[in-house]
């Protein structure tokens, strides 16, 4: 449960609703495996897992959500193959070409009719809302998913006013004077990792991993005018992180500081140990937050 990135969105309106209203409306769309016909199937679930039915899992205000796709697996490669022969054999049977039409039409049947033989497989997306702090929080690794994920979520809500986050200063012209100047807030160190990009259009990528970034290389790169599009750092000691030019927090990794607290945590069962990490995972991101936006210049609301 305990996320690996951070797709962070600003709730514009205050979010009223108790966690039982939220079950409420969520209830609407519960997941249901995709019929024979579905080529793909999304409803809630619960975030404990198994053993429990609650759409909604709260704990210090905050609210857990748990969104699960599954979708049936057609190689492309395949359809495409099985396509042509049919497109082949009409043609020669028929003794003319078929419009783009009817080859649509084909491709369209052979997929309904293999449907019902495809394998399906499921992923699950985990978010939680935070009224409070007016945040709505997903765990996903690229924009699609997350947006995905709100926009199901407003369906059921009917409506939910949420932005992604902006900074008043650009990431990357702070990210790139950290590393030029070598030198970082007193409570960001920066880490073995970074990518940095020609401003130009299609500009040159260079990726660094597990590299000195204080080596004069690297500032070589800076100098020719490359600029920091990723940055690992380390929070404070007690969350390490890759940031991106578009805010998105990826590979988040809770250090010792944190897996210490979880671990004089006692707690017995699924249910108990889930509503643990929840609780100590949700106060740090909490606390990460808006630093996260004071680092570069403080939240812009434009």
């Amino acid at each position: 449960m305990w996320f690996k990135n951070l797709s962070v969105f600003r709730l514009t309106e205050a979010f009223d609703l108790t966690p039982e209203q939220l079950e409420q409306k969520l209830a609407a769309m519960v997941f249901q495996p995709c019929s024979s016909h579905q080529e793909f199937s999304f409803g809630w679930t619960a975030p404990v897992g198994r053993g429990s039915e609650q759409l909604v899992h709260s704990s210090n205000g905050f609210m857990m959500l748990c969104g699960k796709k599954e979708e049936k697996v057609l190689p492309t490669a395949v359809v495409n193959e099985m396509v042509q022969e049919k497109i082949i054999d009409t043609e020669a049977k028929e003794h003319r070409k078929l419009s783009k039409k009817e080859r649509t039409a084909i491709k369209d049947e052979l997929i309904f009719e293999l449907l019902p033989k495809a394998f399906s497989f499921s992923r699950k997306t985990y978010a939680y809302i935070d009224p409070k702090g007016a945040w709505l929080i997903v765990d996903a690794a690229s924009t699609k998913n997350a947006e995905d994920f709100l926009s199901n979520l407003r369906k059921c809500l009917g409506s939910l006013p949420a932005v992604p986050i902006n900074t008043i200063d650009k990431p990357i012209v702070t990210m790139t004077q950290w590393l030029m100047d070598n030198n970082s807030p007193d409570d960001i160190t920066i880490e073995d990792e970074c990518e940095l990009r020609a401003p130009e259009e299609a500009g040159g990528i260079i990726r660094c991993k597990r590299h000195d970034l204080s080596l004069p290389e690297i500032k070589n790169h800076l100098d020719s005018g490359k600029q920091v599009i990723k940055l690992a750092v380390n929070w404070a000691d007690r969350i390490a992180f890759v940031i991106d030019e578009h805010l998105a927090v990826k590979r988040l990794r809770f250090l010792e500081l944190v897996q210490d607290q979880m671990m004089d945590m006692e707690a017995e069962g699924e249910a108990e140990k889930f509503d643990a990490d929840f609780s100590i995972m949700s106060l740090e991101i909490a606390n990460l937050l808006p630093r996260l936006l004071e680092l570069f210049g403080g939240e812009s609301r434009v």
